[in-house]
């Protein structure tokens, strides 16, 4: 039995029309509607090698030729930067191809990793992806797919791009300023030493634009802030980044006024990064004087915050937690 019958091209030719029709398609003239065709076809034909059938594997050899014809013809990259001309169905195969091609190991080696750790600008493409209405979450699946391997997500986390999140996750198209956040915390929570690196090494520059997230008039990105900040300052690989958050005033004045916020939600989130401030054995002195300042005031706004959450007995246990503590605050003697 041959590899390829005829209606299975292989994998060289299965690449070489799709580049040949993406050209025509780029140019968008009166041929495009038929190219548009070649190009469905194209995928599909490339999608089942990659994905097999429903009765048979992949053979792993025309998998490996595929991807290799995929790298050496550049493909991958015209694929992502001509995403937008290729149609509804067609981008859903993109996005399949890609993820598949990028999950794909020879032993402990993962060459499409390799491939585009030589070709970065593959990753900011795709991040720029999120300034392109239509085909914004798909980049973003994309992405997220590429952040699961460190090698990737460290070359986005230590880029100029990275602060572009802060201005994506704020975009007003709902999904997609949802799904550039999805990709943010990924980034931020997935390789805990590469992070905590990344956070002591920008951590002005980043706390920066970070606290303007936590200001923002947008109620979701507000809130899904606060409950990330909460979940990094607590992580026990970031300890030297919370203690350095902890020891600044401002952040206990911001976290303070967000403990008032109209939003319980908001509150609630704020709560949690609030009690790291007061339960720390450590405080600097800034600190202490803003707590002792406010310290009537903070125990009478405790004893009463949230009381409808009755049910939740560690909520009621740290608040009880934290007014002792604000309690037992002495000024210290000159």
């Amino acid at each position: 039995m041959p590899l390829f019958s005829k209606s299975h091209r292989n994998p060289a030719e299965i690449v070489k029309n799709l580049k040949d029709n993406m050209v025509i398609l780029e140019k968008q003239d009166k041929k495009t509607d038929k190219a548009s065709e070649e190009v469905s076809k194209s995928l599909q034909a490339m999608k089942e090698i990659l994905c097999g059938t429903n009765d048979k594997e992949p053979p792993t050899e025309v998998v490996a030729q595929l991807a290799q014809e995929l790298y050496n013809s550049g493909l991958l990259v015209t694929l992502i930067a001509d995403l937008q001309l290729i149609d509804f169905e067609g981008k859903k195969d993109v996005t399949q191809i890609f993820n598949n091609i990028l999950r794909r190991q020879i032993g402990t080696r993962s060459p499409t990793v390799e491939y585009i750790s030589a070709h970065p600008h593959i990753l900011f493409m795709l991040l720029k992806g999120y300034e392109a209405p239509q085909i914004a979450l798909r980049c973003g699946i994309m992405l997220r797919e590429c952040i699961r391997h460190e090698p990737l997500a460290k070359i986005v986390l230590f880029s100029d791009q990275f602060r572009d999140f802060f201005k994506y996750v704020e975009l007003s198209t709902f999904d997609i300023a949802s799904d550039a956040f999805a990709t943010f915390k990924d980034l931020l929570t997935r390789h805990k030493v590469l992070v905590a690196d990344f956070l002591e090494q920008n951590y002005d520059t980043i706390f920066e634009d970070y606290e303007k997230l936590l200001l923002s008039e947008n109620y979701v990105t507000k809130r899904q802030s606060l409950k990330l900040l909460g979940e990094l300052i607590l992580d026990r690989h970031n300890f030297a980044i919370m203690t350095k958050y902890i020891s600044r005033p401002e952040n206990l004045k911001l976290m303070m006024n967000l403990l008032r916020d109209k939003s319980p939600n908001i509150q609630f989130e704020a709560f949690h990064v609030f009690k790291v401030f007061v339960a720390s054995p450590h405080k600097t002195q800034p600190i202490v004087e803003i707590l002792l300042k406010n310290q009537p005031k903070l125990i009478e706004f405790l004893s009463s915050f949230q009381k409808e959450r009755t049910d939740d007995e560690q909520f009621t246990d740290e608040k009880n937690y934290l007014i002792k503590q604000i309690r037992d605050l002495k000024k210290t003697a000159p």
